[in-house]
């Protein structure tokens, strides 16, 4: 990918804004690393766990109503692990220290997450590919010919059992959503 250099040297830029960073991976949605900046870390081992991360939080956020994804926040004994969306077409993992101030995790991986999207979004439009790194075969819609592709080959989860027996759901449509923050009759 030509933006690779672009990428890394913004990894090493985010490393010297947030000094208790210890990894950082971008990432094709699709699980290939893109560039890394992550010593004693397997960066292709880790990018394929955040693919699979990454579709189970597509659905949750899905499946809630909460939108498209934007990040993700794991925290263990030792330290996070931080998704962040990075355009149609990448993500940006980041590994830190546990005494790390989160909401400038968040701020920093936000920023870098923006800047590598552009990067990455840029790269894919100028050479015609889709979400998938495939170029759409008639050369139209590529994003809604990969989002198709997408929806075809997902499987989905069984639909959970039925409150209410007057409605009907087809279990291979999402589940209905509302606009974040907007009301309802049973909202207090």
């Amino acid at each position: 990918m030509a933006a690779e250099p672009e990428i890394l040297d913004e990894l090493r830029r985010l490393r010297a804004r947030l000094p208790q960073l210890t990894g950082a991976v971008a990432a094709g949605r699709d699980g290939l690393v893109l560039a890394q900046d992550a010593p004693g870390i397997e960066p292709d081992g880790l990018s394929a766990l955040t693919a699979t991360t990454l579709a189970v939080a597509i659905r949750m956020t899905e499946a809630t109503g909460r939108g498209e994804f934007r990040e993700l926040l794991i925290r263990g004994a030792d330290g996070y692990v931080a998704t962040y969306a990075a355009g149609r077409h990448a993500v940006l993992t980041l590994l830190t220290q546990d005494r790390v101030n989160v909401g400038r995790l968040h701020l920093e991986g936000r920023r870098a997450g923006a800047r590598i999207g552009e990067l990455v979004d840029a790269h894919e439009e100028a050479h015609g590919r889709s979400a998938h790194g495939k170029a759409a075969p008639d050369g139209t819609d590529r994003e809604a010919a990969a989002h198709d592709t997408a929806d075809r080959d997902t499987p989905r989860p069984a639909a959970p059992p039925n409150q209410n027996q007057n409605q009907t759901q087809d279990p291979s449509r999402p589940l209905p959503t509302r606009p974040v923050g907007a009301r309802t009759g049973t909202d207090n």
